[in-house]
């Protein structure tokens, strides 16, 4: 089968910021790809968004599993014949309140497994499909906990895991960057109901490197469209 429309795949969209990510690119007329660990309440989530079924489309994904990953891009080409775009957003809960000098390293190794190779993973996976789009997009979503200039101490799983996403970001834009695929990397920052970021906010800060232009900026990382301390 094969679309008119650009295919946008959403990891870890059940909840939070992926699930308002769905919503939104669904909106700017993307078929929407609702990557879950758990396809029901992935399912659950889709019906909520899109009662019609006719833009997002759960599927079961553990971005941790390789076995997992690899059956995705088949799915894809099965059901749509493309991708376009990638948003990274699965990611493990942020241990905030841990600090390094004592962190339970099996924490940590959990979130580099997820946060970094998950998204690695994902991406390896649906490269091939990526080169044969028109406007190609992988956006990996960060933290301002990964900005190694503000660091001070604490967090130091998602920290240290979410770094290391942005320096993959870095090297895969400068690998992409002549198959015109922009790789950006976005902080879109803590969605809070007590007078912090709404879910809207956060996720409209990921869409703008989701619908850069071709020949866009690659390699950055970014708040609201602008530059964040690497």
């Amino acid at each position: 089968m094969s679309v008119a429309q650009p295919v946008a795949v959403v990891t870890g969209g059940n909840r939070g910021l992926g699930r308002e990510l769905c919503r939104q690119l669904a909106l700017l007329g993307y078929f929407v790809v609702l990557g879950c660990r758990d396809l029901r309440r992935g399912a659950l989530t889709a019906k909520e968004l899109d009662p019609e079924a006719s833009r997002i489309f759960p599927v079961q994904l553990e971005i941790d599993s390789s076995r997992s990953v690899a059956a995705l891009p088949g799915w894809l080409r099965e059901q749509f014949g493309r991708c376009d775009v990638l948003v990274n957003n699965a990611a493990t809960p942020v241990d905030r309140w841990a600090m390094a000098s004592n962190a339970d390293l099996g924490a940590v190794a959990e979130a580099i497994d997820v946060n970094l190779f998950g998204a690695w993973r994902v991406i390896q996976a649906v490269l091939p499909l990526l080169r044969s789009s028109p406007q190609p997009r992988i956006v990996n979503v960060s933290t301002e906990d990964a900005s190694i200039a503000a660091m001070t101490g604490g967090g130091p799983a998602v920290s240290v895991s979410k770094a290391a996403l942005n320096a993959l970001t870095r090297m895969l834009a400068g690998e992409l960057g002549r198959d015109g695929i922009l790789v950006n990397a976005v902080a879109p920052g803590t969605i809070s109901e007590q007078g912090g970021r709404s879910a809207a906010q956060a996720a409209a800060s990921v869409i703008w490197a989701v619908t850069l232009p071709n020949g866009g900026p690659t390699g950055t990382f970014t708040r609201d469209g602008r530059p964040f301390p690497w």
